[in-house]
């Protein structure tokens, strides 16, 4: 399937769910992802989840960041297609910007090379790695900043799509991605 159509499936079928589902499937995809090996590092960026888009609920793995001693990056939308990253700290203001999307006012900056894992927002993604976000180009941006290395760890309510027929040679595909019954490594 192409990834227009891609994206309003997977849209429609993530606006079905209630608020206790939200919950209950970002609670077991954050206890599956403990079983991935990507703990031994520093630097961990998270998205920051928009109840409206009934997007993974990322407050379970900041909780698990936190106790984990780790530090957090969150991001601001700036420009166009461009991101910028902030250490969270205790003092940091989250204010809703007009999309929706909780972002930092301000704080530390952090370059993307020093981020080593990444967890990504997406609607659908392929057997073979390649994901499907809201089709800005946001993270293929942020991405291609990041070291070569960088671990890039997908959030998903569902099951992967066989392929994914536009894929650009831009699309940075995923090293793992975590739905509530699976962990797929590509």
């Amino acid at each position: 399937m192409l990834k227009k159509d891609l994206r309003l499936k997977f849209l429609a079928e993530r606006a079905l769910f209630l608020p206790k589902q939200i919950s209950e499937l970002s609670l077991e995809i954050s206890n599956k992802a403990l079983q991935i090996p990507i703990w031994d590092y520093t630097n961990y960026h998270l998205f920051l989840s928009i109840p409206q888009k009934n997007e993974v609920d990322t407050s379970y793995l900041l909780s698990i960041l936190h106790g984990k001693d780790k530090n957090i990056i969150v991001s601001k939308m700036v420009g166009e297609i461009d991101l910028t990253h902030f250490l969270l700290t205790d003092n940091t203001l989250i204010k809703i910007n007009k999309w929706n999307v909780p972002e930092p006012v301000d704080g530390i900056e952090i370059n993307p090379s020093k981020i080593d894992v990444v967890f990504i927002p997406l609607l659908a993604f392929d057997t073979k790695g390649n994901r499907i976000g809201y089709g800005k180009g946001y993270y293929d941006n942020f991405l291609s900043q990041c070291r070569k290395d960088v671990l890039k760890v997908g959030l998903s309510f569902f099951e992967p799509v066989v392929t994914i027929a536009d894929v650009l040679e831009s699309d940075v595909p995923l090293d793992y991605c975590v739905t509530p019954n699976k962990i797929y490594k590509f």
